[in-house]
């Protein structure tokens, strides 16, 4: 492809607005996400405890700007402000949860339309981490640290909010925290975020910004199809096996037990000519 060809996409993909369609997108696949983890008695959930139902969905979707401004000190509840993004939101969950026959459901788990929904979340994601890192930057302008947490945050604020999220549905998870177990959007928004600091802050990325947004859309929608489609789950999982090798112990507690049984084999050794 002609490079000025790629760069007239990218700029596009920049300018691209997300409210309504790509909501919608990404609201259906939050409202799927808590009708899975609802498990076989969903339906039963929904209809006893609409209300719970409601609220810790709405919590899915608004999570990362609500997390963002508790961590900035900014509203809370600044987030839900739009109507008409509330007003989508609690369509696509009642389409989702309480449509005829569950045709709403069923329909969402369509797989060419999953698929689609997916690859436009993506783009959501990265509009969010992008909208996180710069929002930060505005008032921490040096704070490095700041942009990369609020951008992490923005990109994936579900991941950090489940254990209250299945609080709210009456149930208490304590070990769904994120930082114990992060999910590979919680590093893929870490390494955005990064990014996105670097080009904004630094001149250590001399590419355009819209080619940077656009290669960083590309990771998300390219990883989220494998995801789908190969059952590639988490692409990180062998640096950070070689990582915690090599820095976090791992090869130092190895030779200690290879060292620790060579000890143990030679002093058998001496016990048996000893005896």
């Amino acid at each position: 492809m002609d490079p000025e060809s790629f760069l007239d996409i990218a700029n596009q993909v920049i300018k691209l607005k997300m409210f309504p369609y790509f909501d919608i997108a990404y609201c259906v696949l939050c409202a799927l996400s808590v009708r899975e983890d609802l498990g076989n008695g969903s339906q039963v959930f929904s209809r006893k405890h609409p209300l719970a139902c409601w609220l810790s969905y709405m919590l899915v979707v608004f999570a990362g700007g609500m997390v963002c401004n508790a961590l900035l000190a900014e509203p809370i509840l600044a987030p839900i402000k739009n109507t008409p993004q509330v007003l989508v939101a609690t369509l696509v969950w009642y389409v989702i949860f309480y449509t005829p026959a569950d045709i709403g459901y069923k329909l969402a788990k369509f797989l060419p339309i999953k698929i689609v929904c997916a690859a436009m979340k993506e783009v959501y994601r990265c509009k969010k981490v992008y909208d996180g890192v710069s929002h930060a930057g505005k008032l921490y302008p040096n704070a490095f640290l700041i942009m990369i947490i609020i951008g992490t945050i923005k990109g994936n604020g579900a991941g950090f909010v489940r254990l209250f999220e299945r609080l709210i549905r009456g149930v208490w998870t304590p070990t769904a925290m994120e930082f114990m177990q992060p999910s590979f959007y919680t590093k893929a928004s870490l390494v955005a975020s990064i990014i996105f600091v670097l080009d904004k802050k630094t001149d250590l990325i001399s590419a355009p910004h819209a080619l940077v947004y656009f290669g960083i859309v590309i990771f998300f929608v390219y990883f989220k199809l494998s995801s789908i489609l190969l059952g590639i789950h988490d692409p990180f999982v062998p640096f950070e096996n070689l990582v915690c090798a090599l820095f976090f112990g791992g090869i130092w507690d190895s030779l200690s037990r290879l060292l620790g049984s060579g000890q143990v084999k030679e002093e058998a050794k001496d016990n048996k000519k000893t005896n």
